[in-house]
């Protein structure tokens, strides 16, 4: 599958066999979160490989919308490390990118995933910092629920051409007759 294939047609899958992701396909996830861009290439980030299902099962009671990972095989939380950042506040931009990394090698190495907000809910925050025992400095960031999908979702073309400005910010209104005029 080629690049613009896989971000057009990459999907949230929510629906997994019970089928393990093996180790290599995990590293090749984590190589493909690794390669990511970061400012001043940094690389703030820290991911957190979790198969165990007593901990997949508990996260449900502080995240309401990762009940998904209850059929997972498999998570990885992706985190920031403050002390590893060069520009401040930028960590969050850094993680962020590691994860669409992640989800795009996971739709072309044909799993399921999903992004599952973490930051900037503290309820979320904590209750990860608590189940994985993490050091206090260490933000925790998304993460991704990942498995053999159960499920099909077709793909679907997001494009909103009135969301798009060109060289400057134009209003709907102005962006509508502007197409209306294109258009005659």
């Amino acid at each position: 599958m080629d690049a613009i294939e896989a971000i057009m047609t990459r999907r949230s899958i929510r629906k997994y066999t019970d089928k393990p992701v093996d180790d290599d396909v995990v590293e090749k996830l984590l190589r493909a979160a690794m390669a990511a861009p970061s400012s001043g290439n940094e690389q703030p980030w820290h991911f957190i490989v979790i198969r165990e299902r007593k901990i997949l099962e508990q996260i449900p009671a502080f995240h309401p919308h990762s009940h998904m990972l209850k059929e997972a095989t498999l998570a990885i939380l992706i985190c920031e490390d403050p002390g590893l950042e060069i520009y401040k506040g930028r960590g969050v931009l850094d993680c962020s990118a590691a994860t669409e990394n992640m989800l795009l090698a996971a739709h072309a190495l044909g799993l399921g995933a999903v992004w599952l907000g973490i930051y900037p809910v503290e309820e979320r925050m904590c209750g990860m910092r608590k189940l994985l025992n993490m050091p206090s400095q260490v933000v925790p960031i998304s993460l991704v629920s990942i498995g053999h999908p159960n499920q099909k979702c077709p793909p679907e073309d997001r494009y909103k051409p009135e969301r798009v400005h060109y060289e400057r910010w134009r209003c709907p209104a102005e962006h509508k007759n502007n197409t209306e005029k294109e258009e005659k």
